[in-house]
This record gives C-alpha cells, sequence and structure tokens, in this order.
C-alpha cells in the first residue's frame, strides 16, 4: 500500500506513476495495475461532467467523485484535486473542504492548484494532518487569466517557479505535480527538492509522471502534446454500442440462452 510517507521516500529513487481516474471501475483498474497514485482531478468537469472547463467542478462533484474511487481502491494512494474556489478564499472554509475530502470521501491528501497564496495553507493543512501535494506551473484553474500555454519560458518566471516550490516544500507539501514547464526547467527543480516531483508536459528528469485516464486509453477528442495514447478504449466501445443495437434490431439479442421461463406461468388469463 502507498502512503504519503513512502511516496515522499521515492524522491530520486524509483520513478513515481499516477494517473486519473473518477469513478470505482476505472479506479479498480488503475489499482490493479499497480500505479502508485490515483488522482481525482478537477479535470473530470472537462472529461465526465460535460463542462468547458474545469472551473465549474463543485466541491459536492469532487467528493463524490472520490469516494467512489477510494472505495474501489486498495492500494494506490488516492489524491482529491481540489476545485476552484474551494480553497484560498479564506482559511476556515479552504480547511473544511479539504478536511471533507479525508473525513467523508477517504482521500489519502489533497492537491492545491498552487501559487503564493497557497504556501501559508499549504502549512496549515500539513498541522492538522492533512498532507499536501502542490501543484505548479500550468495550473488549468487560471485558464482566464493565463490560457493554456507552457509556464516558466523566461528566467524570472522560472525562478518564481523555484522558489515557490521551495516554499511549499518548508510548509509542509509532500510531493509537486510540474505541469507544461521546460524540461531544463522541471530538471532543476527536481534537483532542488528533497520531495518527488511529478510531471506532465515537464520532460523525462521528474520523480514520477501524471496523466489523464481518457488520453491514455484513448477516450479524448484531442490529446495534449505532451501526452501519449496508449490503447483505443473508444474504438472497442463504439463497436460493441454497435453490435448491441445491431443484435436488438435484428433479433438477435436476447436469445434463448439469455431468457428465464417459467412452464406454470404460461396461462395469466
Amino acid at each position: 500500500m502507498v502512503t504519503v510517507r513512502s511516496l515522499r521516500s521515492k524522491a530520486g529513487d524509483e520513478p513515481i506513476t499516477m494517473l486519473t481516474a473518477y469513478d470505482a471501475s476505472t479506479a479498480r483498474i488503475v489499482d490493479d495495475a499497480g500505479i502508485d497514485v490515483i488522482l481525482v482531478g478537477d479535470s473530470m468537469g472537462n472529461t465526465e461532467l460535460g463542462y468547458d472547463s474545469t472551473l465549474p467542478v463543485t466541491v459536492e462533484e469532487m467528493q463524490s467523485r472520490t469516494a467512489a474511487v477510494a472505495r474501489a481502491t486498495d492500494d494506490a494512494l488516492v489524491v482529491a484535486d481540489m476545485p476552484f474556489l474551494s480553497f484560498g478564499v479564506d482559511e476556515a472554509s479552504s480547511i473544511e473542504h479539504c478536511g471533507r475530502m479525508l473525513k467523508e470521501a477517504d482521500a489519502d491528501a489533497v492537491k492545491l492548484e498552487s501559487g503564493p497564496h497557497t504556501v501559508e495553507l499549504t502549512e496549515r493543512l500539513s498541522q492538522l494532518g492533512i498532507p499536501v501535494m502542490a501543484h505548479l506551473g500550468l495550473t488549468p484553474q487560471r485558464v482566464k487569466q493565463l490560457g493554456y500555454s507552457r509556464q516558466g519560458t523566461d528566467r524570472d518566471a522560472a525562478r518564481e517557479i523555484l522558489d515557490l516550490a521551495k516554499a511549499h516544500v518548508e510548509a509542509g507539501a509532500f510531493s509537486l505535480v510540474l505541469e507544461h514547464v521546460p524540461a531544463n526547467v522541471a530538471k532543476q527543480v527536481t534537483e532542488a527538492l528533497d520531495i518527488p516531483t511529478i510531471g506532465i508536459g515537464a520532460g523525462p528528469d521528474c520523480d514520477g509522471q501524471v496523466l489523464v485516464i481518457d488520453d491514455v486509453v484513448g477516450m479524448s477528442d484531442h490529446v495534449p502534446p505532451f501526452a501519449t495514447t496508449f490503447g483505443d478504449v473508444k474504438s472497442e466501445m463504439e463497436n460493441a454500442v454497435e453490435g448491441y443495437k445491431d443484435a436488438v434490431e435484428a433479433g438477435e439479442f436476447p436469445a434463448e440462452e439469455h431468457s428465464h421461463v417459467e412452464d406454470d406461468l404460461d396461462e395469466l388469463y
């Protein structure tokens, strides 16, 4: 079983694997495959809930999905991604929302899209026993401000990422996601920290990698340039659904073996 402590000890050691999952069926597959961390990402807004971005995802939606994933997971570390404006507005509500993910949804930790405003919150959450995974670089909850472009592409911006990473380590974060930053920046951040970095679009030198499950299994309509598809589940599902439709319309399903007949019930009227 992966714990916050065991994951932290992997920094600079063996590669860490992390994938998203948003339901029990997917979580069970990911867990059985031996993935270290399951992130119940706010990417569910795009992939599962039909939103145009992650911004509309609510605390209640995140809590429900996290609980479903946790119920199906035996070994992986389950991390709840805190939705937009569920943290950082005021300390009390931030702590309450994060605490609910552990207390009511059985998450092992929370992830915060981080910045200067989350350093003190990370410290306070850590003091209360709520493990925090920080997240720097491209932070999709700031899409209205930053868009989806690569971050840390000049010296000042790269230095800010490094400084914020160090500040969150000092505040108690147990790991750090680096998203869509130059590989050489991610490498330097990784070397400077004693907690593991987990990259997505951040090159090969992070301590681990994370991708959205829909991109991995071929369910996404648009795969980002830093992701790779490892399967074609979408085509398999399309074939299965079309096969079902054709069988029903042709009268081939249900067949005799799919039905049960009670002889004493032939003449009801």
